[in-house]
């Protein structure tokens, strides 16, 4: 069940909605399930009579007496809008059951208190099967305005109690850090265009992406206007600069005009203040375009996200929410970078995960910077080794476990949830991208001697967990690997030994999945030896990378997930 508390000043202009046909013809049979005083709120929907005219007074009485008081300024925002929908899939309540949740409603929100004979005056409107919409005019009879501080959490915290009761689906709660939720309006705008997602959800979703590619808020504009979204910025009359700004996708219009939406308005973290906290104006570093070894990016990326792990268990609860948000941009930038069937389960894993970036907690960005450095190299990454990129695609999995952890233990119910969905996301795309390349390792496996030796070494360097190993299916993948990692130049044991303290073997569920893909990640220390010799002092500086190409939908593919 699912209330939105909004406030507005038009009484009569709510009432002509509710009442009215819809802005599709969505609207069926409207009527009156409750009131402040049912013999009193003149019902529109079942008496022939009344009009809307007669039904805006009545809720007024009080605004008016006040008004008077204030010598005609009529008290701002005095319209308290809250429509309640239950779940895809609930059943239908009855009208008596619909009445209890608009009391229980008002109540809970402080609009009418239980037995508060001077609350506001209040009807619930329902004219469609799975919600209603509860109006009230926030003037008391005694001229004061009703307490409703956090009536939208205390709305929600009120239908959770209810779903218990009526046997309905039980959702999350809310901390007011999730996204706006598209209008009604805009919901049956994408219907009637035969889009899967709104214009909101779709502006949001490549903000996100191109905020996570980019360095610059300045990069974030010039990207975002390459893809055909209109970019207008707001700018402060005194100072000249850049407060704040607004999106428009490829042909939205209304009346001719483009339809405009606030950043803030996409999501709280891409206002124009939350970028700047993470984005400076613009980027002033140099930042090369190629690298001598191509596969060092993922390297780098894969030990930051198991450094984050570390920092969720032991760091501070703002810097933790800060490798959170960074590793929501590496989660897109892995999109990105990793094509293949499995790159729509990541894309997946990435939009899920934005919930999951943000709560209440004011994330400390700074103490992220690695991780978000890390991300931001992987938007100009070229497509590594199978091996690597999986085994960055398997590190995420497992931060992104830990992060659902993390907001459970913190009582953040949603972000649990999107960040656990993220973990399946991810878990699919592995799976689809780990299996053939496992097989083909177990088929490449080396001489029955040298597996042997490599048992000798695993007994000797981990032998409290060598029996699981050995037993795991992958061990025969991880003896190719090791044969690989050794002709590179590394010792088998002392490398098992290594890689084996940077994760706890006996909480893993296949454990020789995990020390192949940590293996797979170590440099070839030949490789980068014959580097060493062969770059000399003329070696030519390499360009800073412009801005990277962020592949999102354009205006035709709109709604179709990436």
């Amino acid at each position: 069940m699912v209330p939105d508390v909004s406030t507005g000043s038009s009484t009569r202009g709510l009432i002509n909605y509710l009442f009215g046909k819809g802005r599709r013809d969505e609207h069926t049979d409207p009527h009156i399930v409750a009131a402040w005083d049912m013999a009193g709120a003149p019902d529109p929907g079942r008496d022939p009579e009344a009009t809307y005219t007669q039904l805006a007074r009545r809720l007024d009485h009080h605004v008016d007496l006040r008004t008077r008081e204030l010598g005609g300024q009529k008290p701002p925002q005095h319209v308290w809008h809250c429509p309640v929908r239950t779940a895809p899939g609930d059943r239908y309540l009855t009208n008596s059951e619909w009445a209890e949740v608009a009391r229980r409603i008002v109540a809970a929100t402080g609009i009418a208190p239980e037995a508060d004979e001077r609350a506001c005056r209040w009807i619930a409107v329902r004219h469609a099967d799975d919600h209603i919409h509860i109006m009230a005019t926030t003037v008391r009879a005694d001229g004061r305005r009703p307490r409703t501080n956090r009536d939208g959490v205390r709305a929600q915290h009120e239908c959770r109690k209810i779903e218990a009761e009526f046997g309905l689906r039980r959702l999350k709660s809310g901390d007011l850090t999730a996204p706006p939720t598209p209008t009604g309006a805009e919901r049956a705008k994408a219907e009637r265009q035969g889009q899967d997602v709104t214009v909101r959800e779709w502006l949001r979703e490549h903000a996100y992406a191109v905020a996570a590619a980019v360095r610059s808020v300045d990069d974030y504009f010039t990207v975002l206007t390459s893809l055909g979204i209109q970019v207008k910025p707001r700018v402060g009359p005194e100072t000249g600069e850049v407060t704040g700004y607004s999106l428009a996708a490829p042909g939205d219009t209304a009346q001719g005009d483009p339809v405009w939406y606030g950043g803030s308005s996409l999501a709280p973290d891409l206002s124009f203040n939350r970028l700047r906290e993470r984005l400076p104006a613009q980027d002033v570093a140099d930042h090369p375009q190629h690298v001598a070894d191509p596969t060092e990016t993922w390297r780098r990326a894969e030990t930051a996200i198991r450094r984050a792990h570390s920092v969720l268990d032991t760091g501070a609860d703002d810097v933790a929410q800060g490798h959170l948000d960074a590793f929501g941009d590496i989660l897109h930038n892995l999109a990105l970078a990793t094509p293949g069937p499995h790159q729509s389960e990541l894309h997946a894993a990435a939009r899920a995960f934005n919930r999951a970036r943000r709560s209440v907690i004011r994330a400390d960005h700074q103490a992220a910077a690695a991780l978000r450095e890390a991300a931001k190299e992987l938007a100009y990454a070229t497509h590594g080794p199978g091996g690597i990129t999986i085994a960055l695609v398997f590190a995420a999995i497992h931060l992104a476990r830990a992060a659902a952890k993390w907001h459970e233990q913190r009582g953040h119910e949603q972000q649990a949830a999107a960040a656990e969905e993220a973990f399946r996301h991810l878990q699919a795309g592995y799976q689809q991208a780990a299996e053939p390349v496992l097989a083909d390792l177990a088929r490449r496996a080396p001489r029955a001697t040298t597996i042997r030796r490599y048992e000798d070494d695993l007994g000797a360097a981990i032998p409290d967990h060598a029996d699981r190993i050995l037993t795991d299916p992958a061990w025969p993948a991880l003896t190719t690997t090791l044969a690989r990692a050794e002709t590179a130049g590394h010792n088998p044991r002392q490398l098992l030994t290594e890689v084996a303290a940077h994760r706890e073997i006996d909480t893993a569920e296949h454990p020789a999945e995990v020390l192949n893909w940590r293996i797979t990640t170590q440099p070839n220390r030949r490789a980068q030896a014959a580097r060493r010799r062969t770059i000399g002092g003329t070696a030519s500086q390499p360009s800073a990378a412009p801005p990277p190409a962020v592949r999102t939908a354009g205006p035709e593919e709109r709604g179709r997930h990436q």
